[in-house]
């Protein structure tokens, strides 16, 4: 068997060395993920995003619990901030899912940003879709924690939870644009801390507001009060992702289709947006020109980086 048929056939060894390869950005895994493009589209992608120490990790180690119960497969994939000075990363995701490691039935992969801003990596979308040829029911995705302006997982994800904990002041966010307004569901996790009325009130209000654009039968984000260590709330939030699946199948004003057209949109730019950027440096590098050279000539004010990237835009045009 070829590396597609093995991974459609549900083998991990093979996804996970495709997994390390497409990580590792290395060019043997672009044939693969060609073929394999073909047999995604089945799984249910759920993202969670939230500021670090809301306890998105326990929240996602519970659900594929509720998830397992009723027989699905699950794939979790967990990104980890980047040192900036080793380029290492501590993958704590896998110290807090350890039940999990001998169910065959859910496969973890950590991630680690390399220097990637938005909250995943340059690899999550591929490694979505490779979980999703290889038959996971449901594809659990758990952002860094960047904070207001991540909302990259939006574009990847079919259900957007937010999670926030009381008193951490997204009270006052969310009266702000920005990640607020990407969430399908709300979760008010570790909700018996003091507080936790009020941030629920907050998001209500928030919703009540209108803060989306408002037209017949669309979703309404629905809030959540968990504590999750304890398995509080955890089966309800769980029925809640469901409905909002169930609303995009059977909703016949086209909003999966939206869904399903502003994800392909958003990977075919950064696709060319990357392959744009990969075309310039070996152009340059063609030309005799050292990149090097002009971070250089910027830092030492022999130029600007406005006239530079014109006069390189120039040089290295087909």
């Amino acid at each position: 068997m070829g590396i597609v048929d093995q991974i459609v056939a549900g083998d991990l060894r093979t996804a996970a060395r495709l997994l390390r390869d497409i990580d590792d950005q290395m060019p043997s895994a672009r044939p693969v993920l060609r073929e394999l493009y073909a047999h995604t589209g089945k799984a249910h992608v759920v993202g969670f995003t939230g500021s670090p120490g809301v306890g998105k990790s326990t929240l996602v180690d519970q659900l594929a619990l509720q998830y397992r119960k009723k027989g699905l497969t699950v794939a979790i994939l967990a990104v980890d901030p980047t040192s900036p000075f080793t380029g290492g990363a501590i993958l704590g995701d896998r110290i807090r899912m350890q039940r999990h490691f001998l169910d065959p039935g859910v496969f973890i992969r950590s991630l680690a940003t390399r220097g990637h801003f938005g909250g995943l990596t340059r690899s999550t979308n591929d490694m979505i879709n490779v979980m999703d040829a290889m038959g996971k029911d449901v594809i659990l995705v758990e952002t860094v924690g960047v904070g207001q302006d991540e909302v990259e997982i939006a574009h990847n994800a079919h259900t957007t939870v937010l999670v926030t904990i009381p008193g951490m002041g997204d009270e006052v966010q969310a009266i702000k644009a920005g990640i607020m307004e990407i969430g399908d569901i709300f979760v008010v996790n570790k909700a018996d801390r003091e507080g936790s009325r009020k941030t629920i009130r907050e998001l209500k209000n928030l919703v009540e507001l209108g803060f989306r654009r408002k037209e017949e039968n669309t979703w309404v984000p629905t809030i959540f009060e968990t504590q999750a260590p304890k398995g509080v709330g955890i089966e309800e939030l769980h029925e809640g992702i469901l409905k909002h699946r169930e609303y995009l199948l059977a909703n016949d004003q086209g909003q999966l289709d939206r869904l399903l057209e502003k994800r392909a949109r958003y990977q075919l730019t950064e696709a060319i947006r990357d392959e744009a950027y990969k075309a310039v440096l070996e152009r340059l590098e063609g030309n005799g020109i050292s990149l090097d050279a002009l971070v250089q000539k910027i830092k030492d004010k022999e130029g600007d980086p406005y006239s530079i990237v014109q006069e390189v835009v120039g040089k290295t045009a087909p």
